[in-house]
């Protein structure tokens, strides 16, 4: 092409005026090849397919919404044009200008008057992309992946409408969004080993966050009452189905609600996503079932579940030596705290059992050192988690807001970190100052994101619903 004079990297722009699936839409009634469009489209895209000989080409080509049959003629579009297509192959971006017919095969065509080439793709795209056989290809190459796979890219077309849709329930709410720090000088607010970076600025070390939990309820407390962040979250653990070190999380707070406020926020918001995906139903596929998320959810208290279905009593669950010896006797690893046993223990005996959405109420309080602590039941918090198609989905309580409860809870992870719970965090001291400014009666809930987009997309892996997933450098 550059020996005849063209330069397929010359264009800057092309003036589109329809697309693929519009015009799919548009004319699904016109008739075949007894009439054709008086109007003239003018569409971009990157060549999918290329068949025909002599004069004659028919061409796939492909846009953000679909794909679109082209017809080229030799005597329509010019020898030198012609010669153009000739060299044209999989891949290749072209802007098109022509009138809508249907073939003889019923197919909607647009037969090209004039055309410009917009780039040129100088490595091939493979004929077959498959998944399984080059998984790992197609995480590092995601741009290939995209390109070839329509599912895929329907998938985060989905994520991104979801997040959107998301944040329009929210919003309409009357919840603000806001925006905190990334790195922190503590990272706390969860239970995960933090990554760590040298500040040059200020010659310290500085923290990737874990949550974004601490400084939105700093914010409760300086007076904004509703706020939410959906942001980036870093720790620093292991990558398998449903972790990513970097993911994302929604996290909510509200003054003024308690826990079974959120639960009803929460199983709103979940009925509404899997309403607007599913197409106005109550049902999604999920796996080799179909999952009913019509309210009310189930519900089951954590202590309760375990003894359901693993016979395992309150009394026993509770004291540090009995849930030891519960881990025992499941031929599970040993814990280095109490709360990593029970964290065990619940994953292998109730986990299994939640794959219509349930929600997993009355957790013990020393798993929970940032929830307020149950009325009546001063070892249980008002805490629960959702879960569906064995995920944890979502996390809300009602807050803890006495600075003294939870500077003695801070005390006690100081503690277990010193035991050898690498995932306890530090504590973040000036946190229990703000609270001794005063914290109204609040409810937080974290989402992840993530998990929430394989569960409304039927994914069974978080690396496909994460553009680039972290995988490791070769070479």
């Amino acid at each position: 092409m550059r020996s005849r004079g063209s330069d397929p990297f010359a264009a800057t722009r092309y003036d589109v005026n329809a697309h693929a699936a519009e015009l799919a839409q548009n004319y699904a009634t016109l008739e075949k090849e007894a009439s054709r469009t008086e109007d003239v489209y003018k569409l971009a895209g990157r060549i999918m397919g290329k068949r025909g000989t002599g004069k004659t080409l028919f061409v796939d080509l492909a846009d953000r919404t679909g794909k679109l049959q082209l017809y080229v003629r030799k005597d329509e579009v010019g020898d030198d044009a012609f010669a153009n297509w000739e060299d044209l192959d999989r891949g290749d971006f072209v802007g098109v200008s022509g009138y809508v017919f249907k073939s003889k095969m019923g197919e909607l065509t647009l037969r090209v008057q004039s055309f410009e080439v917009l780039g040129k793709a100088l490595a091939p795209l493979p004929d077959k992309w498959h998944g399984l056989t080059d998984v790992e290809k197609r995480y590092r190459q995601r741009y290939v992946d995209l390109i070839v796979n329509d599912d895929v890219r329907d998938t985060f077309i989905a994520r991104s409408r979801i997040i959107a849709e998301t944040r329009r329930f929210i919003d309409s709410h009357g919840f603000y969004e806001v925006e905190t720090p990334t790195l922190l000088h503590v990272a706390g607010g969860a239970s995960a080993r933090p990554f760590t970076s040298h500040c040059n600025a200020l010659d310290q070390i500085m923290q990737l966050r874990i949550a974004t939990e601490l400084n939105l309820k700093r914010l409760i407390v300086g007076g904004l009452e509703r706020v939410y962040e959906i942001g980036r979250i870093f720790r620093n653990e292991g990558i398998d189905t449903t972790h990513n070190p970097e993911f994302t999380m929604l996290e909510l707070y509200c003054a003024y609600w308690s826990m079974e406020d959120m639960l009803a926020f929460n199983e709103a918001l979940i009925a509404h996503l899997a309403h607007i995906v599913s197409g106005g139903k109550d049902e999604l596929q999920v796996g080799e079932r179909k999952l009913s998320f019509k309210r009310p959810f189930r519900r089951i208290a954590y202590l309760e579940g375990l003894e359901k279905f693993g016979g395992l009593r309150r009394e026993k669950l509770l004291d540090p030596a009995g849930a030891a010896q519960i881990l025992r006797d499941l031929k599970l690893p040993d814990s280095p705290t109490h709360g990593h046993a029970l964290d065990k223990i619940f994953e292998h005996v109730l986990e299994p059992h939640l794959v219509e959405p349930t929600f997993v109420t009355d957790y013990p309080v020393l798993i929970s050192p940032l929830a307020k602590r149950k009325a009546g039941d001063p070892e249980l918090v008002d805490r629960y988690e959702l879960f569906a198609a064995n995920m944890e989905i979502s996390n809300a309580f009602t807050e803890l807001n006495d600075p003294d409860d939870q500077r003695a809870r801070f005390e006690t992870q100081v503690a277990e970190r010193a035991s050898g719970d690498e995932e306890i965090p530090e504590p973040d001291w000036d946190y229990v100052h703000a609270l001794e400014y005063g914290m109204p009666p609040t409810a937080g809930i974290g989402i992840g994101i993530d998990r929430l987009v394989m569960l409304l997309t039927n994914q069974t892996s978080v690396r496909d619903v994460i553009l680039f997933p972290l995988q490791r450098q070769h070479g």
